[in-house]
């Protein structure tokens, strides 16, 4: 009788044992998909300080009139460069683009390639893609494409009221910028790879959702996205206002040097 009792005893605390290992598990698994989740919303607010920082500089930042053409607008905040002459990069972001109702909700993306110049050591840089018509945005859309590749890509104009390069630049379907150690300008990203960062979907929307129908604003924007559509709003339609300014007339300003 003993013996069947140390028997029953054994198993109840081998039984027990495994649930609270199970729970553990459980419980660092919700921990884990807590701090994804977290990291997901920091980089978008990230992403949002990156395009006010760069905008609140005149002469460095991004034409206004490359902002009132943007299709989508694309920022990847900090990512890692690390080589010696040549390396890799890997950064995550997110990306908007216009829609009929204004701008989309955020679709997390990943940029991997090859070394965008040559460097020496490593560095964290932040980098903009500016997509500046329909072909480009179709290349977005589609959740993977190369740049240079697929889609057309050129470093991008500086200063806000720069006109001189913009019409030449603007034929690329995205411009490209970086900006590292507080110095921002256009670089060439030619055989970076941009893609849905499938993964962070999940984990902003809380199920699987294709690239395109957040793209295309069919999905409402998860809580703690409105930094970064507000920055992309703010400099999208203040480029557009600025170019609705109309000159004066010939004959209203005859009649001012008339009544002068």
């Amino acid at each position: 009788m003993r013996v069947a009792n140390g028997a029953v005893a054994k198993c109840l605390v081998a039984l027990t044992s495994v649930v609270l290992i199970l729970a553990g598990m459980s419980w660092a698994a919700d921990n884990d998909n807590d701090k994804d989740q977290s990291d997901i919303q920091k980089r978008i607010l990230k992403s949002a300080d990156v395009l006010n920082e760069i905008m609140a500089t005149p002469d460095k930042a991004i034409p206004d009139k490359v902002m009132d053409h943007a299709k989508c607008i694309a920022v990847v905040p900090s990512v890692v460069k690390v080589a010696f002459v040549f390396g890799g990069q890997r950064g995550k972001g997110v990306a908007t683009c216009r829609t009929a109702k204004g701008w989309s909700a955020p679709a997390p993306i990943t940029i991997t390639g090859g070394s965008w110049g040559l460097q020496l050591g490593g560095q964290a840089i932040d980098l903009v893609m500016v997509v500046t018509n329909d072909q480009g945005m179709q290349h977005m859309l589609s959740s993977k494409f190369k740049l240079g590749a697929d889609a057309s890509a050129a470093a991008g104009p500086v200063g806000r009221d720069t006109a001189a390069d913009t019409d030449i630049s603007m034929r690329a379907e995205v411009l490209t910028y970086s900006r590292a150690r507080g110095v921002f300008a256009g670089i060439d990203l030619s055989g970076a790879v941009v893609e849905q960062g499938k993964d962070e979907t999940t984990l902003l929307y809380g199920k699987p959702i294709p690239f395109a129908d957040i793209l295309k604003g069919e999905v409402a924007p998860p809580q703690g996205s409105e930094p970064f559509l507000a920055a992309v709003k703010k400099y999208s339609t203040q480029a557009r206002e600025q170019g609705k300014v109309e000159k004066p007339s010939p004959y209203t300003t005859a009649a001012s040097t008339h009544s002068n």
